[in-house]
Parts: structure tokens; C-alpha cells; sequence
């Protein structure tokens, strides 16, 4: 199982979302939808689930707008899709987590993000622990953070192959229509 962060997942869903730049490079990512599209085939090939946290989900439909119930229909209706509840389990993660960031004198963990942003962070790599995934895509670099130190493998979008030049990938699931306003990923 993987996991999508809400930034992937924006990308993914808004028509004029603005690709995030390339830590690696400081440019912009190219052909963001390609790569998105190419993941989620290459998965669903793999019959690997997807799973949303629920804290991403919400994020992801701040930022819908009026696409809101469409988005999350096509979220629930999908099979390669499952959006994971933070739920007892991943509240005992989060809790271990944040007292052994007190004890060694961190609670944030490097972060400078603010305390509620680190927490929420922590909850959605908590559900990604509890879910038994292996992998975060994200783009967020504090999911980044706490996703390593927690034992998983964070993926942004410049690091996602394209798919070979003349191979067409058939999806199942287009993403859906969009308001044309332009989406932030910083919100």
C-alpha cells in the first residue's frame, strides 16, 4: 500500500493546480499530470492500494471548492482508492512519536512549521504506518521529514518516472472537472 498527501493529490484533481518546484533543480516540474497519471496506472497494475488520510482528503477538498462532491465521489467510487480514518491506533503513533520528540528536546522535529501544521503532519504518516504502506508521495517537505524518520519512503513529484514516449496509459479514473481558478499548494 501507498499513500497519497493531499499535494499530490491537488495536482492530481485541480485543472490549474501549480506545479511544485524540484527541490533538486529549483525549477518548476514538468508534465505533473503525465507523471500523476502514470503512478496511478503503474499502481493499479500492481493491484497497489492507494490510500488517502483522512487529514489529506480534507485538505484536498479545501481546495475543491464547487468541485468538492465530484472529487470525493470519484474518490470513494474508485478501487484503487481507500481514504483511511485517523483512528485509535494511529492516535497511540501520533503519541509516541510526539513524546519522543519531547523527551530529546524537539517536539517539532526540525520542522519550523507551525505546532498545528506538525501535528497534522504526523497524523497523516501515522495513518500511513498503521495502514501498512510503504510509501508517501508528497511534496510537502515536512511529510517528507516525518515520513523518513518514521521508516517510509517519500516520493515528490519530480522523482516520479514519465511514461515511455509513444505509450499511451489508459486510466480508469480521469480526474475530474475543475474550476479554472488556480490552485496553491502552500494553502
Amino acid at each position: 500500500m501507498v499513500v497519497f498527501d493531499a499535494t499530490i493529490l491537488i495536482l492530481w484533481f485541480a485543472k490549474n493546480a501549480k506545479p511544485p518546484v524540484d527541490p533538486a533543480t529549483s525549477l518548476q516540474v514538468t508534465l505533473v499530470k503525465e507523471r500523476i497519471a502514470y503512478l496511478i496506472d503503474s499502481l493499479s497494475k500492481a493491484k497497489t492500494r492507494i490510500i488517502v488520510p483522512t487529514p489529506a482528503f480534507s485538505e484536498l477538498m479545501v481546495h475543491a471548492d464547487k468541485a468538492g462532491p465530484e472529487w470525493s465521489t470519484t474518490i470513494s467510487r474508485s478501487s484503487y482508492f481507500k481514504v483511511a480514518d485517523f483512528d485509535q491506533l494511529a492516535a497511540i503513533e501520533v503519541a509516541a512519536v510526539i513524546r519522543d520528540a519531547r523527551i530529546a528536546g524537539e517536539k517539532r522535529s526540525g520542522s519550523e512549521a507551525t505546532w498545528a501544521k506538525v501535528k497534522f503532519d504526523r497524523m497523516i504518516v501515522a495513518i500511513a504506518k498503521v495502514q501498512r504502506a510503504t510509501t508517501i508521495y508528497s511534496d510537502d517537505s515536512d511529510i517528507r521529514r516525518h515520513g523518513q524518520a518514521s521508516g517510509l519512503d517519500v516520493i515528490g513529484t519530480a522523482e516520479l518516472p514519465l511514461p515511455a514516449q509513444g505509450i499511451q496509459t489508459s486510466l480508469d479514473l480521469d480526474p475530474p472537472s475543475t474550476p479554472d481558478k488556480p490552485e496553491s499548494l502552500d494553502e
